[in-house]
């Protein structure tokens, strides 16, 4: 398959599996499903320190749900009303670096700050300055615990390539014929046999079955990543939002996210083989963002 020029879908989510989503056209995606984003953002808030949880409450105290994981899918969400942040946010979701070298060109791939790794540093500094208004402060953690989430998604940090620069949008034109019993993330697929194929996209796959298809409630979840390790860094070891996408862009091929039939050829069918086998990378990449966003917010709130 030879990618063509991006046309990255609009992808909004639901917590569990009984509420899927609908796929629309438009310029980018969404990263992680509503259950993924929310256990960044549950993950991290047990990581916080007693001032940061402090801050994180003050701020947050007139959310419906004001906690982490209450506000994680927030930068999704308001996108759909059309207002001039949701329009001025829509490439902050991403960046695009080739899965072949993975080397960051800030001109070239995030030019005029339109990416996930400048819009992360503008959103903490917005965050850090207390002489900001509230409300401003209180839309920069909103936005910060989403995006960190987003630049661990391997797809929302590469596309493949081909020889002419035309990529595949993160996954977005890589079809895939899916077999899965979880339930269908389009409206249209509602009606198929279950277990039956479905027609979705590799980013897809990444954003919404990878997780769903575990098949837990949200808490035990959390529980079970809890119990796997949260694994929080130093100031010296946090790294920089470049560094963060340039190691998820790696992960699309150290981790075969294409999948490869047994000849090497690109593979357009799977089912629950793949979804389980992926499964701890795409835990292990919820699990480190959690841990990051934790040390973000201890710093910049202390």
């Amino acid at each position: 398959m030879n990618p063509q020029t991006p046309s990255r879908p609009l992808l909004c989510r639901a917590l569990t599996a009984f509420a899927a989503a609908t796929l629309f056209a438009a310029p980018n995606a969404f990263a992680w499903s509503h259950l993924g984003h929310w256990l960044v953002g549950d993950l991290a808030q047990g990581q916080l320190t007693p001032a940061a949880r402090q801050q994180v409450d003050l701020l947050l105290k007139d959310e419906p749900t004001p906690t982490l994981a209450g506000v994680a899918s927030w930068a999704d969400e308001m996108r759909s009303g059309g207002s001039e942040l949701a329009k001025k946010s829509a490439k902050w979701h991403y960046v695009d670096l080739d899965p072949n070298r993975c080397d960051y060109e800030p001109k070239r791939m995030c030019p005029d700050g339109d990416c996930v790794i400048d819009a992360i540093d503008a959103q903490r500094k917005i965050l850090a300055d207390t002489t900001q208004p509230p409300e401003a402060r209180r839309d920069a953690l909103k936005f910060l615990v989403h995006f960190i989430g987003d630049v661990h998604q391997p797809l929302h940090a590469g596309s493949r390539q081909d020889a002419e620069g035309h990529t595949d949008a993160g996954g977005n034109k890589y079809q895939i014929s899916l077999r899965t019993a979880v339930t269908p993330q389009s409206r249209n697929d509602k009606q198929r046999a279950p277990g039956g194929p479905l027609g979705t996209n590799l980013h897809a796959v990444w954003d919404y079955y990878e997780l769903e298809s575990a098949v837990l409630p949200p808490e035990d979840y959390a529980a079970k990543l809890q119990q796997a390790g949260i694994p929080l860094p130093t100031p010296e070891t946090l790294g920089t939002p470049a560094e963060w996408a340039v190691e998820s862009c790696k992960g699309i091929n150290t981790q075969g996210l294409y999948p490869l039939d047994d000849d090497g050829q690109w593979q357009h069918k799977i089912g629950g083989g793949y979804l389980d086998a992926k499964r701890p990378y795409a835990e292990a990449r919820i699990r480190i963002a959690a841990g990051r966003l934790a040390e973000v917010l201890n710093e910049t709130l202390k």
